[in-house]
């Protein structure tokens, strides 16, 4: 089964689970603005607590924190057992597909084994892919408010951001193959009983997995020190404006390390896309087989 096919099946149970995440993330993506308010709303009658009106901000801050609290726990509670299914079901459609072709036994434990990497897609990118979408444009929506400035540093950044990441994923998509080629390859050793060559398969895992590795790294390095250029904008921006509140200040910090952690998500995501995107043509057509027979022959 293909990326598409998996989506138009079960595009109701994957929709449901984005929307509990979407609930989550947009709640936590507000809660910064109104726990400032809260804060402004203490501070203000420091010394005079009878004069601080602070039950409506904190209404609203506990409302949105509880909204944030069961967005995240419907979509967790509901993943396990929609991500159980939709693997037994996949995996089960492509051995059934696997053994239409006359495959080995083998070969196709090998087929289901490659389609975790779709459902771990579905379950853990995905919904990261959402926060990351969510978190970079909140924030930098939410900055517009507090100062213009700061928020165009954000959009300013996000264009190297991509580029890098980007570039790392094509890379990321070469090795990956390789990787997938070499699991492929793993049912002939099995079927031949040529456990002397089993050292070598596993071997043969090392060089790509490294070298993703490593280019995981420079991504994660580059970006890093890009994101340098935000902190010391916003810095010398908060010493010169002097109308910025605890509580603005706050906000504002808060923001900043929402848009500036999910890029902490980016090397893991751009590791599984490149993954996704050789399975995909794997098991577009007869993609597989083309791979493989070659190596039987």
């Amino acid at each position: 089964m293909t990326l598409q096919q998996i989506l138009s099946k079960y595009r109701y149970s994957i929709g449901m689970l984005l929307c509990f995440v979407l609930i989550e993330n947009i709640a936590w993506i507000i809660e910064p603005t109104f726990f400032g308010k809260l804060l402004d709303a203490l501070i203000e009658h420091f010394y005079d607590h009878e004069k601080a009106d602070y039950m409506f901000p904190l209404i609203i801050w506990i409302i949105i924190y509880l909204i944030n609290v069961v967005g995240g726990a419907l979509h967790r509670f509901f993943t396990g057992s929609v991500y159980s299914k939709m693997y037994a079901d996949v995996a089960t459609k492509v051995i059934e597909e696997s053994e239409s072709k006359g495959d080995p036994y083998s070969k196709m434990l090998v087929r289901a084994e490659l389609v975790k990497e779709y459902i771990a897609f579905f379950k853990d990118r995905l919904p990261e892919m959402l926060w990351q979408l969510s978190a970079s444009v909140g924030a930098i929506i939410a900055l517009f408010f507090y100062d213009y400035r700061i928020a165009l540093v954000c959009l300013a950044v996000i264009m190297p951001v991509a580029y890098v990441n980007n570039n790392t994923r094509k890379h990321i998509a070469t090795l990956q193959k390789d990787i997938h080629d070499n699991q492929e390859e793993l049912y002939k050793l099995i079927e031949n009983r040529d456990t002397s060559r089993i050292h070598q398969f596993f071997n043969n895992m090392i060089h790509p997995r490294t070298r993703i590795a490593k280019w995981n790294a420079f991504s994660y390095s580059i970006v890093k020190v890009l994101l340098v250029i935000i902190f010391i904008v916003v810095l010398f921006i908060c010493v010169d404006v002097d109308n910025f509140t605890t509580g603005k200040i706050y906000a504002i910090v808060a923001y900043l390390w929402t848009f500036i952690g999910q890029t902490d998500y980016l090397p893991d995501l751009m590791e599984s896309l490149g993954s996704i995107k050789d399975l995909n043509t794997r098991f577009t057509s007869d993609s597989l087989r083309k791979n493989i027979e070659p190596a039987v022959s």
